[in-house]
């Protein structure tokens, strides 16, 4: 996973020469142009990386001593560069670097593609292939860690065969950063006649500091996107380059080396068994496998029976460690492709068994056959343009089918369109949606149509009244500011609508904009995904953010008083009867309707332990059909409520569910985008039912 097989771990520190860079201080008198032990420890690395995925399904740490490995070998190239006096010459750097590690990264790209198209759902494709360019161009990490903290983000029922490329991203990152660190470094030498190696701690040493101290707040505050973060991860890389710089002037008794390595074995196996490492890092945390495999370096060749070194210098070993960035690279795709085929949700002793050593296999001979041929090519490494193109053929091997995979998904989907803009009355017939299950109706639709929407663009799906709120709509808290959107403004609206809630109030509003609309309301919406609506002090499990955001949105509707507020009601559990009232729902309607602001509470729909999309897409609509009394309660938790004066609870269910049994599609139109929400299609065609409702239970003038 770091640096491929000819960035053999060797020496740095040898010197031909002195120049002004380098120190007075005394070296260590062992000078080995070649470390077998971190080649082994790479090796025993990669083996925890696979071990834990594929037979545990955890996260073992193994990719934390990766990036300190990788900063250790960079910064030893680099500072013998600069303690020599011979340029960096940072551009044939590059490309010779980036032309050793994209032709494994487009042979696993373009395995995934394929195997994509065959094995996975198309409610994936979409997600797919903008991971595939997030992985191609290094900013997986980036595009995790903005999925990692968004609550509408794609469906993550099926894992991603690419997600193991964030860190090869960040490295990607630190190898364009680091480099330029030691230019700049190089050039303040000169010109302050300053010593590197010493500098260079500095430098570093601050990095570390800072880095640290900003992964440890923001992993407290934020783990999910802190894991991906770049900036949080930069003090491995620091650590890795200090460990680097200081090394060679390190004199420890060889006993104590000895037990070092042994103490950094132990502590780096154990790492991932003891401590939930996708949950607590990379805060303080990360200094166990981290510091573990520092211990393991400093011990280096002890030159004993006993010493770690000698385990880690077992030839096997060290030769897998040629393999790893292959092994890593290729071990998660065949481990989720293998679930997926066999519907399993672990793999198991025989299950994993055959996974790792067809993952090995594959490694080792995409190294042999790929890797080392390429690396090895005498007439590439002449000249830097060649080593350009070789860049440039990986990309556009990649690049190729995946545009051309985009275009086709985007011509379908704008197919669609045009005709849906082309023909409304044709639209309603073809694609009645919640209307079919109307009494009496007649289906008259097209038998050869295809779904609505399409299984490749769910994203789009999610509902939005137009326009961030502004002039006497914007709220004066902060914390709801970003979270306000509001249709047009208009001076006449007959009435002003609030929506509250979370997600799912959110998709009721796709059924609420077109009544809306009809009877010239003005709505306004604010929402925060996986916040309930309820009073602060009950709604207390839903966390700080969420009690924070439901006193900030009451406090704003009490002062803008508005004709009612439109919220949900009740909260389902998935594949469960077990549907209740939201947390002190009941309380905070009876606030409002005090304050002369009718509610309106609707019933939740029926969430699921499974994707519909993705069921539809294997099984059909009919196979993805369910019972009602298996994922509500036998009548709505929110009915009595409606003794409350200026309290309305309404329930759709019968837009979705007949006679007792759900649909997955109706009227041709898929129902749900994921595991509980609704498709935005499909609200829209509620729109009559609810105005319907509304008007009973309000008894207001509607058209």
């Amino acid at each position: 996973m770091t640096l491929v097989a000819e960035e053999k771990p060797s020496v740095w520190y040898r010197l031909s020469g002195r120049s002004s860079f380098q120190t007075s201080l005394p070296r260590r008198k062992e000078q080995r142009k070649f470390l077998p032990e971190v080649q082994g420890l790479r090796a025993i690395a990669v083996l925890m990386v696979v071990s834990y995925h594929v037979w545990f399904g955890r996260i073992s740490g193994g990719v934390d001593v990766f990036l300190l490995i990788s900063a250790f070998l960079l910064t030893g190239q680099f500072v013998r560069k600069l303690e020599n006096g011979r340029a960096l010459e940072l551009l044939k750097y590059w490309g010779h670097l980036f032309k050793r590690l994209l032709p494994m990264i487009a042979v696993t790209l373009l395995g995934v593609l394929l195997a994509s198209y065959l094995f996975m759902p198309e409610t994936n494709w979409t997600g797919i292939l903008r991971e595939t360019w997030s992985s191609l161009l290094y900013y997986q990490n980036w595009f995790l860690a903005s999925e990692a903290v968004d609550y509408y983000a794609t469906d993550h029922s099926v894992a991603s065969p690419l997600q193991h490329f964030w860190s090869l991203s960040i490295q990607g990152q630190i190898f364009i950063l680091w480099p330029v660190v030691f230019a700049v470094a190089g050039g303040v030498a000169r010109k302050f006649r300053l010593r590197i190696r010493p500098l260079l701690i500095y430098i570093f040493g601050a990095i570390f500091v800072v880095s640290l101290a900003f992964s440890i707040v923001t992993t407290n505050s934020q783990q999910a996107f802190a894991y991906f973060d770049t900036r949080t991860r930069l003090w491995e890389f620091a650590l890795g380059s200090l460990l680097a710089l200081v090394l060679p002037y390190l004199d420890v008794k060889r006993s104590i080396r000895m037990a070092m390595g042994w103490v950094g074995i132990v502590a780096m196996l154990s790492c991932g068994l003891i401590l939930q490492v996708g949950q607590k890092f990379p805060g303080h945390m990360a200094l166990w496998p981290t510091l573990a495999a520092a211990l393991i370096i400093i011990a280096g060749f002890t030159n004993s029976s006993m010493g770690v070194d000698r385990f880690l210098s077992w030839k096997p070993l060290v030769k897998l460690g040629d393999s790893s960035y292959a092994l890593y690279l290729m071990h998660w795709p065949v481990l989720v492709f293998f679930l997926i085929v066999s519907g399993r949700e672990n793999a198991g002793l025989i299950g994993g068994t055959a996974i790792i050593l067809v993952s090995l296999a594959a490694a080792i001979l995409a190294t042999r056959f790929i890797d080392t041929p390429l690396r090895r090519n005498q007439w590439i490494e002449k000249k830097s343009r060649r080593s350009l193109l070789t860049i440039a053929i990986c990309i556009a091997l990649v690049a190729t089918p995946l545009g051309v995979w985009q275009l086709h998904i985007h011509r379908q989907e704008a197919a669609v369109q045009a005709k849906e803009q082309a023909n409304q009355a044709e639209v309603l017939r073809n694609y009645p949606g919640a209307l079919s299950l109307h009494e009496g109706f007649v289906d008259e639709a097209d038998p050869d149509l295809p779904l609505k929407p399409a299984l490749t663009a769910l994203n789009k799906q999610w509902v939005s009244l137009g326009t961030a709120c502004e002039g006497a709509f914007l709220p004066d808290s902060s914390v709801l500011q970003k979270a306000c959107g509001q249709t047009k403004a208009s001076s006449n609206a007959s009435k002003t609508i609030v929506i509250l809630g979370d997600s799912h109030a959110e998709q009721f509003s796709g059924a609420l904009i077109p009544v809306a609309k009809n009877n010239d309301w003005q709505l306004v919406s604010l929402l925060l995904g996986g916040c309930d609506f309820g009073s602060e002090e009950s709604n207390s499990g839903r966390g700080a953010d969420c009690q924070e955001f439901n006193k900030a949105a009451m406090s704003y509707v009490l002062q803008l008083k508005p004709d009612a507020v439109f919220t949900v009601a009740t909260d389902a559990i998935a594949n469960s009867s077990e549907e209740r009232l939201v947390p002190g729902y009941e309380d905070t309607v009876k606030s409002l309707v005090q304050a002369g602001i009718e509610v309106i509470g609707l019933r939740d729909n029926p969430r699921f332990t499974e994707n519909k999309a993705s069921c539809v897409a294997r099984l059909g609509a009919v196979g993805c059909e369910f019972q009602q009394s298996d994922n509500l309660a036998s009548s709505n938790p929110a009915e009595p409520l409606n003794q409350i004066k200026g309290a309305h609870m309404i329930d759709l269910t019968d837009q979705y569910c007949l006679e007792g049994t759900c649909k997955a599609v109706a009227g041709n139109i898929l129902v749900y985008l994921d595991d509980n929400h609704l498709t935005w299609d499909y609200t829209r065609t509620m729109s009559s039912a609810l105005g319907e409702r509304i008007a009973t239970a309000t008894t207001w003038k509607m058209k």
